[in-house]
Formats: structure tokens, C-alpha cells, sequence
């Protein structure tokens, strides 16, 4: 027997909003165990994952030659205590993953890197409240932080909805099903 999965309407509730901040309360912080996953994935295949969609999401600045400044220098984003994280490079027209440390290091936390990308608070907002904070090259950084916030791009993390959605078990089903007399 199969069990009813939650309504995407459900997951916007107050008692699944109260749930979630218990679990994050009470839970320990999922970052030493994301370090330990990140430092165990290659190279290689964090470049196949991220490579194709970060050059998907900023093709029309990168064609509009905004990433131009960044030509040949490397920038790491890392969540707080170190990992996991990601060192982005810009070579031959293209957003690369690398491996090792960047010449500027953007620092924050989960919720902080999500606001950013889905773009729920100002960058500069971000910086200010110190939930990212620039580290290294400080000009290589804030010229990154100018970038995000004068191109027009657009992430929705919203992992469920966008996977229920699409499931078979959510389409509606006829009402009216008879069988043909004859």
C-alpha cells in the first residue's frame, strides 16, 4: 500500500514552518557532514555537476562580456568553518570549477548563500549583517559582489515543489469512469 504523499500546500503551513525550526534548533548543523561528503567527491565530477548550469544561468552576462574582468583569476565560496566550499575560475569565456584555494574567499552560511542566489535580500544587505563576509583579495570580491548584483539572473531553490510537480501520483485523475455497456 502506497502512502499519500504531502501536499506542496502543506509544506507552506505554520506546523511544518514550527517543525522546521525545531529540527534546526535542536538538530546539529549538517556542515561537518557536507565537509566530509565535498572532500570526498573529484574534481571532476563537481566540475560535470556545476560547470554546465552556472554557465546556463549567467550565459547573457557572460556574453555581454561582464565576467571579462575576472579572466584568469579564481574566487572560493565556502560555507562557515571551512567547507564545503567551491573555488569558481573564469577562463576562455566559461565558469570553471577548480580545485584549490581562490584569490578571494566569500564566507557565510547555508541560509545566507541561498538568499543570495534565489535573491531574497540585497548582496549588499548581506555583507553589512555580516552573514557573507570577503576574505583575500577584497576588490577581486566586492567587483564579484557588484557583478551578482547588476546582472539579471535567477535561482529558485525549492528542491519539493519542483520535483512533486512533475510526478505522475500529483496528476489528476477522471471522476467519471464507466464502463462501456455493450
Amino acid at each position: 500500500m502506497a502512502l499519500p504523499l504531502p501536499s506542496i500546500a502543506s509544506l507552506n503551513s505554520p506546523i511544518f514552518a514550527q517543525t522546521l525550526s525545531v529540527f534546526r534548533e535542536y538538530l546539529p548543523s549538517p556542515v561537518p557532514m557536507l565537509g566530509t561528503i565535498d572532500r570526498s567527491i573529484p574534481v571532476p565530477l563537481k566540475q560535470l555537476v556545476a560547470e554546465a548550469p552556472l554557465n546556463r544561468i549567467f550565459a547573457q552576462a557572460i556574453d555581454d562580456g561582464e565576467f571579462d574582468e575576472f579572466e584568469g583569476r579564481r574566487i572560493r565560496l565556502e560555507v562557515n568553518g571551512g567547507q564545503p566550499g567551491i573555488t569558481i575560475g573564469f577562463w576562455s569565456g566559461r565558469l570553471r570549477v577548480i580545485d584549490g584555494p581562490g584569490e578571494a574567499t566569500i564566507r557565510g552560511s547555508l541560509s545566507a548563500f541561498r538568499s543570495l542566489a534565489e535573491r531574497q535580500q540585497d548582496p549588499d544587505q548581506l555583507f553589512f549583517q555580516r552573514r557573507l563576509v570577503i576574505e583575500g583579495d577584497t576588490e577581486l570580491g566586492l567587483h564579484l559582489k557588484n557583478l551578482l548584483d547588476s546582472v539579471e539572473w535567477r535561482v529558485k531553490i525549492d528542491y519539493l515543489s519542483t520535483r512533486f510537480k512533475s510526478r505522475p501520483w500529483r496528476q489528476s485523475k477522471p471522476k467519471n469512469l464507466r464502463k462501456s455497456d455493450g
